[in-house]
């Protein structure tokens, strides 16, 4: 067993998580803001919640609201499409783990931005994932017109909602319950009327295929919204939908009894919690100033892990990767993590680079991976990884073969995977470490994470390594134009490695606070289990369908 809290303590970060985490805070603030103060007041005077109103009053008091993509398309659209118009995330009802989609209709009317449908879609694919029940809280006037070219085609256009919609009803058995607390027009109104049940609101919602100014110009009836497709319409004469409340706290409140009715969850077999090896605030001192220096990595475990304990697996071999057995929250989980720095090797070898990948290590994570799959064991991968290691040597002992056996063994692994990027997360070793293609049930970063091909540095070597050096021999500064595009090609870098970067286009989930991520990997690993598995693909259908 290797308890950390009884390693030395780490050297201070200079304060470039805190500086970032402070950067990431303030984002996140404005854009939790929706469309601003005067779109919340007129929301309020239309009788109607926000969307972030509605989801703090169905979830239960005092519980952690894990919400994802919150920076998705933060840095398009001059700023007009705050967390895409759409609020997605994990709630606790009455105790029991659910995803809530909500339209933000301070949000140009919470119409769907390119950005909303693949928003959405991860939520679909988390509720069939874990297996647990999805409310839509509906309030959108549909497609944004002028940006329809990304919304309508293509084959994880808008239409795919609706499949996801169809198989979780008819085959996957996921509880799907929607309120319209809004419009909810066209298309949009397959995605409520695919659902089990649907709650209405008096007065403020309206469902149809056309609005009034449609139905006029299309067929020459005159009609009001309310009578063409009003809560009352629709639960006493199209019967289309199930309930009508009287406002959106009474809708939120049926969806909370429905909810509350549903069979009970699985139960999850774990000990009673123990808390975490130390504060969760330590964390903001673990990594050093510069992304590029070493840390030792069990100092992040010691915060995260009951009691700071890593019971660790052939913990003398091949310790540039961390692997063992730990608990987070009382849950069991298999923990693979990167360590960085130079890593002594045994007598008569060489010493290793840290964060990077080399055959013995990629052997040894395979065979812990495969293990963990057959004792049903969830996977943390903690991500810190440059890539594999390169050169002859490497070649000769079969780096390529050891490398396919470690993605094949994660590739396959039918528990869930989680991740977490604290630092690299480069080339080659992000696909091994569970990257986002391979389908793992969540992935997270710190706000320190950096995502990319590779480094900048590197980069520059790649692309302007012979200039350099030709300069270099000939003792000559380099031409103007190649020292401009070494400035402008590391600028580039700095900004497409940055976390935020990867949250605006949906490669991570959420970027996760150091110290919000012991909580958000609980509340994560609780709701995975809830599917005893195989936890494959997107979602996977039920044998003998």
């Amino acid at each position: 067993m290797t308890d950390v809290a009884t390693r030395a303590e780490p050297r201070p970060a200079a304060g470039r998580l805190r500086a970032l985490s402070a950067e990431v805070r303030a984002l996140e603030a404005r854009l939790r803001q929706g469309g601003g103060a005067d779109k919340v007041e007129r929301q309020h005077a239309q009788g109607k919640l926000t969307a972030r109103e509605r989801v703090a009053r169905l979830g239960d008091a005092g519980t952690p609201f894990v919400e994802i993509g919150l920076l998705v398309a933060h840095d398009r659209y001059e700023g007009q499409a705050p967390a895409a118009g759409v609020v997605t995330g994990l709630a606790v009802v009455h105790g029991r783990d659910v995803v809530v989609v909500a339209n933000d209709a301070t949000v140009k009317a919470g119409s769907w931005w390119p950005e909303t449908i693949p928003k959405i879609l991860r939520a679909q694919e988390i509720a069939m994932r874990c297996r647990i029940p999805i409310v839509y809280l509906v309030d959108s006037a549909g497609v944004n017109l002028p940006y329809q070219g990304g919304v309508f085609p293509g084959q994880y256009g808008a239409a795919r909602i609706f499949y996801y919609n169809s198989i979780m009803r008819r085959h996957l058995r996921i509880p799907q319950l929607a309120a319209v607390m809004g419009p909810c027009v066209a298309g949009g109104a397959y995605l409520p009327a695919l659902s089990d049940v649907i709650v209405m609101t008096k007065g403020t919602s309206f469902m149809g295929l056309g609005g009034a100014n449609l139905v006029k110009g299309a067929t020459g009836q005159t009609i009001d919204n309310e009578t063409l497709g009003g809560a009352i319409t629709h639960t006493e004469v199209s019967g289309v939908a199930h309930y009508a409340a009287d406002d959106d706290d009474a809708a939120l409140a049926k969806l909370r009894e429905l909810i509350d009715r549903l069979p009970p969850p699985r139960t999850v077999a774990t000990r009673a919690a123990e808390p975490a090896g130390a504060a969760a605030d330590s964390l903001y001192d673990v990594l050093p100033g510069d992304h590029r220096m070493s840390y030792d990595m069990h100092h992040v475990l010691r915060a995260v892990v009951d009691g700071g304990v890593l019971d660790e697996f052939q913990a003398n071999l091949a310790r540039e990767i961390l692997c063992g057995d730990a608990r987070i929250a009382g849950i069991p989980v298999g923990v693979i993590a990167n360590q960085r720095g130079l890593i002594k090797g045994r007598p008569g070898e060489k010493p290793r680079f840290g964060g990077i990948l080399y055959a013995e290590s990629a052997e040894k994570v395979a065979f812990f991976i495969d293990r963990c799959d057959r004792q049903g064991i969830p996977l943390l991968f903690v991500q810190d990884v440059s890539g594999f290691m390169v050169g002859g040597e490497a070649e000769h002992e079969g780096i390529i073969r050891s490398g396919a056996r470690f993605v094949e063994a994660m590739a396959t692994a039918r528990v869930p995977k989680l991740v977490l990027t604290v630092n690299h997360a480069s080339g080659a070793g992000y696909y091994a470490m569970a990257g986002q293609g391979f389908d793992p049930d969540f992935i997270f970063s710190w706000p320190t994470g950096r995502m990319g091909v590779m480094e900048g540095e590197s980069a520059v070597q790649a692309v302007h390594g012979p200039s350099i050096e030709k300069a270099r021999r000939a003792g000559v500064p380099l031409a103007a134009e190649v020292q401009q595009s070494i400035a402008e090609m590391r600028e580039d870098y700095e900004h497409q490695l940055d976390a935020r970067y990867a949250a605006a286009r949906g490669y991570v989930d959420a970027i996760v606070h150091p110290d919000e991520t012991r909580e958000v990997l609980a509340t994560a690993l609780r709701a995975a289990l809830q599917n005893p598995g195989p936890h494959l693909g997107p979602f996977v259908l039920p044998a003998g369908l």
